[in-house]
């Protein structure tokens, strides 16, 4: 599947009169006024709104890139073998009235009636999308309560947090409206209990091995069982 980051929307007017307002860091604001706001600050380029405050990460670190493109690596090759999956990069997701996020990546089921999210009339994805990943170096205090919490409380079906100055891996699962961490196999693989296939070694994931991880995710994508959920969705597909 092809992977894009969706822009912005063009600037929204209220009462034929641009807001000009800029977004600031720490506002209480409703969603649609986040947005508004955004749209009258173009040089931001990251910002988000969590239980109705708005927060504006710093720049983004090299190791923080480093490890996002390494996550981001491993969903995507998963979504390009995986018809009716899309995986997405620091996208803006509207989850409710008090949060808009953009999550470092996710995977959601692109097909109408079995996926939990949409794309909404002017370009964003709304709902919960499958699975959300999120790499924290600086904004682990956050991603790990006041996100996860929300992703909780939406539906969200997996969690994935990197702790990155931690060596700190996450991968939590919602059983019953709450998440539990998911247990590896035996030999230590991790395999997704919403993406059949989706398969991850975490040791070579800490340790930056590309090509372990690769072969790993091939190996699940290999399955009987993620062949079996491709039939799935294709069965679905309208």
């Amino acid at each position: 599947m092809t992977t894009a980051i969706l822009e912005r929307p063009r600037a929204r007017k209220n009462s034929g009169k641009t807001i000009e307002a800029p977004l600031r860091n720490g506002e209480h604001l409703s969603r649609c006024e986040f947005e508004r706001r955004w749209d009258a600050t173009p040089e931001l380029k990251r910002a988000e709104l969590i239980e109705g405050i708005v927060f504006m990460p710093p720049p983004i670190s090299d190791l923080h890139s480093s490890s996002h493109s390494l996550l981001f690596r491993y969903l995507d090759r998963y979504a390009e073998a995986t018809p009716g999956v899309s995986a997405r990069v620091a996208t803006s997701v509207r989850l409710d009235n008090r949060n808009e996020y953009q999550p470092d990546c996710l995977l959601r089921i692109a097909r109408p009636h079995i996926g939990k999210s949409w794309i909404s009339t002017d370009n964003y994805i709304e709902g919960a999308p499958e699975l959300l990943a999120e790499v924290a170096v600086t904004s682990k205090d956050y991603d790990a309560h006041e996100k996860r919490r929300v992703y909780e409380r939406i539906g969200a079906q997996e969690f994935l947090l990197w702790q990155v100055m931690d060596a700190r891996f996450d991968w939590w699962t919602l059983q019953d409206s709450a998440y539990v961490p998911l247990k590896p196999r035996a030999d230590g693989v991790y395999c997704s209990a919403v993406f059949p296939g989706l398969w991850l070694d975490l040791r070579a994931l800490l340790a930056a091995d590309k090509r372990k991880v690769e072969a790993v995710l091939k190996k699940g994508i290999a399955s009987q069982e993620h062949r079996e959920f491709v039939k799935r969705l294709a069965a679905k597909q309208p």
